[in-house]
């Protein structure tokens, strides 16, 4: 892998937190800069988590080495930036009033699915290091397959909340479920190279 490779990807991902700030400091996010901050880093927090899902299919059907290289990384960001989506929820929109906080996750289905991703996301950022990976051996990658899971609760998520038009979503929704399909072991049989 390229020196160079990991510190851009690096950089890369933290570019749109860094263009949110700067729209958020000029006044660039619309007339709800909360929610429209809400709204981006969630949809960021998706878009990483599909592009990890996309590392292995790279890796299988184009031969190169790298993109597991990555992998870790950009599930760290996708982490990253699902603290920052709930909290500008719990923080901004919210002000930690936890009373109305539990209500919404009880009371509205998008929001107990996204806390439900959130929640299942903690043991994998948490377990990401190779000393996780050496102490927890096979249970390790059993938990880890968690990360076909989330990234159709997000998808979910994001349907229930757009509720009307969900052009967005199902393009997110048809991703995963092509991502998944490459992972499909009779249609790699046939795929993949020999």
């Amino acid at each position: 892998m390229k020196p160079w490779l990991k510190p851009a990807a690096f950089v890369l991902c933290l570019l749109p937190l860094a263009w949110l700030g700067f729209a958020l400091l000029t006044d660039r996010l619309g007339a709800n800069p909360i929610e429209a901050l809400t709204r981006d880093t969630g949809e960021w927090t998706l878009r990483l988590l599909l592009i990890t899902l996309c590392m292995t299919p790279l890796r299988r059907f184009m031969g190169w080495r790298w993109p597991l290289r990555l992998r870790r990384m950009l599930g760290l960001f996708a982490f990253f930036y699902a603290c920052v989506h709930l909290s500008t929820y719990v923080w901004l929109d919210q002000f930690f009033a936890w009373g109305e906080i539990w209500r919404d996750i009880v009371k509205r289905p998008f929001i107990t699915v996204g806390m439900l991703a959130f929640v299942l996301l903690v043991p994998l950022a948490a377990t990401s290091n190779r000393f996780m990976l050496k102490r927890l051996g096979r249970n390790w990658v059993r938990l880890h397959r968690l990360a076909y899971v989330i990234p159709a609760l997000g998808v979910v998520h994001f349907w229930w909340l757009v509720k009307a038009d969900v052009r967005t979503p199902l393009i997110y929704a048809l991703l995963f479920l092509l991502l998944m399909l490459l992972r499909w072991r009779p249609l790699l049989r046939r795929l993949a190279p020999a």
